[in-house]
């Protein structure tokens, strides 16, 4: 067998869908894209068919080591999206050739059933409260939102207290009977992280997700010496080298790697067992299409670590799309009380809609970050 074409489809709300085709029929669909940049990892993409037209799709380890190495400059947030789309083709190639879900081709099931848990509120986190009683009337117990407006290096009391109030009522009106995460989503800087984990403690948060940015990893120690709820870091790092800095740091209770980001099925495999041997859970992240949620998938049924899979049915940003509307086979991405079984079928499990792929992507907008100013005019991290 041999790869012959890779097509790109940027598809609504902002996401973009790969489709590997062999010269024996057999498809592959992958999900490689940065929000935002969905282009420019597209020509990376692209670029990457040089290495892959005309080659062997069972030889994944290979294929892999040949676009990470072959290319000389390596990692990064666009070419390491670019592995991981095609890497998720072309382990859904395998897995329709032999007939089997990719976690039976990584050594089997390691649970029946995987825990999800769903986005409430927006960028700026409001009307929480009535969200999460529509979502547990849907049957989930699990959440997370983002945690603070704009945050200044230094700010101000007022500024903790609203963020600290959000989450007490939160408490106030539901007890124990739901768990939360808080995403600072590195909009609070090390001075703040500090103060706000402090108050944030007697709420209990379930984890609190990028305490500062990826950049600053070198804080997460300190932070994690400073308090008891467990801190979540890992949507912006790309590689197991990436990783192996920060376990070996320590700090973080739970990793959360990007199947679309961190190159793929192959690599995030191996970034869950190091995490596993530094008893490090996994929940990877991921607030993109169904390719994407289909490829943890696989990972979580076979990482003994796998504790939370996030997932974007619903979730704000899924404005003229939303996750199920590209495939085929809804039902077996069946939600029960926030739970989901292994994907039976073949290969990664999901049968894409191609003309529902086709037909979206003729009008597909181009999704851009908001841009936000602090007070005094000067960019506020998003």
């Amino acid at each position: 067998m041999k790869i012959t074409k890779l097509t790109t489809y940027r598809i609504p709300p902002r996401w973009m869908l790969l489709k590997i085709e062999t010269d024996e029929g057999v498809v592959g669909w992958g999900e490689p894209v940065i929000e935002g940049k969905a282009r420019t990892v597209e020509a990376a993409v692209h670029e990457y068919s040089q290495y892959l037209v005309g080659q062997d799709p069972a030889r994944i380890n290979d294929l892999w080591q040949m676009m990470y190495r072959a290319g000389f400059y390596r990692g990064g947030a666009i070419l390491m999206s670019a592995i991981a789309g095609i890497d998720q083709a072309l382990w859904d190639i395998k897995g329709k050739v032999l007939g089997q879900p990719v976690y039976q081709l990584l050594g089997g099931l390691v649970r029946d059933k995987m825990k999800t848990y769903s986005w409430v509120g927006g960028d700026r986190p409001a009307d929480v409260i009535e969200g999460i009683r529509r979502l547990r009337e849907a049957g989930f117990d699990t959440f997370k939102m983002n945690g603070t407006e704009e945050l200044g290096i230094i700010d101000s009391s007022r500024k903790v207290d609203e963020a600290v109030q959000r989450v007490a009522e939160i408490r106030s009106a539901f007890g124990d009977s739901i768990e939360f995460g808080l995403d600072f989503h590195g909009r609070v800087a090390a001075p703040m992280a500090k103060v706000l984990l402090r108050e944030l403690e007697p709420h209990r948060p379930l984890f609190v997700e990028e305490p500062v940015l990826a950049e600053q990893y070198e804080y997460y120690r300190a932070l994690a010496d400073h308090t008891s709820i467990p801190l979540a870091a890992g949507e912006r790092m790309y590689s197991r080298f990436e990783f192996k800095r920060v376990f070996q740091e320590g700090g973080l209770s739970i990793v959360q790697p990007d199947l679309s980001h961190a190159g793929g099925i192959t690599e995030c495999v191996k970034i869950a067992a190091m995490a596993e041997a530094y008893d490090i859970a996994l929940a990877p992240h991921c607030p993109l299409g169904p390719v994407a949620l289909a490829s943890c998938l696989q990972v979580d049924f076979v990482s003994h670590n796998a504790v939370l899979q996030e997932q974007s049915m619903g979730i704000h940003y899924n404005q003229g799309g939303e996750v199920l509307d590209y495939v085929k086979n809804k039902e077996d991405f069946k939600l029960t009380d926030g739970y989901i079984q292994p994907l039976p079928k073949p290969g990664l499990g999901v049968e894409v809609d191609e003309e529902r792929v086709i037909e979206a992507s003729r009008n597909a907008p181009d999704w851009r970050n908001p841009v936000w100013r602090h007070a005094d005019g000067s960019i506020a991290e998003w």
